[in-house]
């Protein structure tokens, strides 16, 4: 997988723009980093290894296939269940947790054990 292909589909992961990745990045501009993800310029070696550290994965992956691993359409039905999670309220997302757990065999989070209270809301818990 080309260089190119490997940071648009980390950024999109990661839900970065041109503007994010070139703040993190040393005498980066976004148009140079938009060149980078065009595949009109190739980052030198202190570049790769900022842009790992950016993406959070080991700078070999910035050059190899591990970096397929992170291909959001692997993962579409995870970005699906993470929007649909994020349009519930409170309340809703406590009990949507509390039933993928039990559906996983995974024990409820140490903080609600630690409140006593398994329905109440976060912000409740932390009054």
């Amino acid at each position: 997988m080309s260089i190119d292909t490997t940071l648009c589909l980390l950024a999109k992961a990661r839900g970065l723009t041109t503007t994010d990745i070139a703040t993190a990045i040393p005498r980066a501009g976004a148009a140079t980093v938009a060149a980078w993800m065009r595949g009109d310029k190739t980052p030198g070696k202190d570049q790769l290894d900022a842009l790992a550290r950016t993406f959070g994965v080991p700078a070999g992956a910035l050059l190899s296939e591990l970096a397929s691993t992170f291909d959001p359409s692997r993962t579409r039905g995870e970005h699906d269940l993470l929007t649909a999670y994020r349009d519930l309220n409170t309340r809703q997302q406590g009990a949507l947790l509390e039933v993928a757990r039990g559906m996983a065999g995974h024990k409820a989070s140490t903080q609600r054990k630690s409140t006593g209270s398994r329905n109440a809301s976060p912000k409740a818990q932390a009054k």
